[in-house]
């Protein structure tokens, strides 16, 4: 490892508001702070928003840029991406965030009941080899987990440049009946909304979607809610 990269290291683990748990402090068990973000890290009763699979923390530091009246914590795995986040909102004096650096299968060992008010999953790997169905984070495996500490009015929201994860979510959502709130194929040539949180969210661009929207392909977005006790997987189609 370079010597840039053991000083982001050093740095990241540095921060007060970044989470690195042990395995053993999960696995099969509940974290300390599950239940007690709000107390014990934020230190306040505002809602608090997830984004899974957060990377280097664009769209949680934006999220929390525009919305000081709400908590945020970023998840992912790799401490290097994340470190850029942090180091965003450490810069920023931003008190509102929190970065989890752990696997998100096993989000529902860090959260209590009722504990998050609405979930952002921004590009995530689509898992397109066969067989990978359960392993995508708008997969029935997934929202059942999300359960455990969604609120029953919470939101779910997918942003993706891919086709088949997007049909692939939508096919399972009306399959459960899951009620939709809004969806588009093409979300920078279809207005969603004028005002309020959605539309400021949307505005918000990763530079990987940057990307995309060079190389011309269409961002899809979903916002859904978890108005069922189970959620079934869908037979695939063929």
């Amino acid at each position: 490892m370079g010597k840039k990269k053991l000083q982001q290291f050093k740095e990241f683990h540095s921060f007060d508001f970044v989470f690195e748990p042990e395995f053993e402090e999960f696995f099969r068990t509940d974290y300390h702070l599950k239940g007690k973000w709000n107390e014990a890290v934020f230190h306040n009763s505002n809602p608090i928003i997830l984004e899974l699979g957060c990377g280097k923390g664009e769209y949680a530091t934006n999220l929390a840029l525009q919305n000081p009246d709400k908590n945020f914590i970023g998840i992912d795995l790799k401490g290097n991406r994340m470190w850029k986040g942090a180091k965003f909102a450490f810069e920023k004096k931003l008190t509102n965030i929190a970065f989890l650096r752990t696997q998100i299968e096993f989000v529902d060992s860090f959260f209590g009941k009722n504990e998050i008010q609405e979930i952002w999953i921004t590009f995530p790997d689509p898992q397109l080899k066969k067989r990978r169905n359960k392993k995508r984070l708008t997969s029935a495996l997934f929202l059942n987990k999300y359960l455990h500490f969604l609120k029953p009015d919470g939101l779910i929201n997918l942003k993706t440049d891919n086709t088949v994860l997007y049909d692939y979510t939508l096919n399972l959502i009306k399959h459960n009946n899951l009620e939709i709130k809004a969806t588009t194929s093409d979300l920078y040539n279809e207005a969603l909304t004028d005002k309020g949180m959605l539309f400021d969210a949307l505005l918000i661009q990763t530079y990987y979607e940057q990307q995309y929207l060079k190389k011309g392909k269409k961002i899809k977005f979903i916002q859904f809610k978890l108005n069922k006790k189970n959620i079934e997987e869908p037979e695939p189609r063929e």
